[in-house]
């Protein structure tokens, strides 16, 4: 058992029999009255965020979660399959874990999230940014570049993201997987 003052971001706890991680944190000393901590938590099943206050000297239970390096390997039904870069172990991930699954790419390295204790998979990271080529845009207009206009245009992935004018189908870009943005051309 923890208490209060180890509080930071990223912490995996076991709050009212559901596994929660700390989003945002704020200690409070006001000047009049105890001192406590203002949490964001979020639900690891539902993703659910939701604001909560500890008092200070809290006890939290904390749980101890592991990171491994995983790779994508194929979808299957509702499910994606994934092989341990290590042991070459396969194990199925139900989409519902994978936040974006929409940019998942066979061969990609993500990081999965393990329950220590239990070797239950809690969630999926998928890398920061992807490579990805536009299988389908409209043509842009020549001269039409004086505004920030973006334009819809599929990648590989099946996936649609909003592209710049001068992006045209063929062109490969780089995306942002935790916005579901386009970043930049690819080099």
């Amino acid at each position: 058992m923890a208490n209060t003052s180890d509080i930071r971001n990223g912490l995996c706890l076991n709050f009212n029999g559901k596994l929660v991680t700390i989003v945002e944190f704020l200690h409070v000393k006001p000047g009049k009255g105890p001192a406590f901590v203002r949490t964001k938590l979020k639900n690891i099943e539902t993703g659910k965020v939701v604001d909560h206050t500890f008092s200070a000297g809290h006890k939290i239970d904390v749980v101890r979660i592991e990171t491994r390096d995983y790779q994508y390997l194929y979808p299957e039904g509702d499910g994606y399959h994934f092989m341990n870069t290590e042991t070459y172990e396969q194990i199925m991930i139900e989409a519902n874990k994978i936040d974006n699954d929409k940019f998942l790419k066979e061969g990609d390295i993500c990081k999965i999230v393990f329950h220590a204790e239990e070797e239950m998979p809690l969630t999926v990271e998928l890398p920061q940014y992807i490579e990805a080529e536009v299988t389908y845009t409209e043509p842009g207009i020549k001269g039409d570049t004086a505004t920030n206009t973006m334009k819809p245009a599929t990648i590989d992935t099946g996936a649609e993201v909003r592209v710049p004018l001068f992006i045209n189908t063929g062109d490969r870009i780089k995306v942002d997987t935790k916005k579901g943005e386009y970043s930049e051309r690819a080099k």
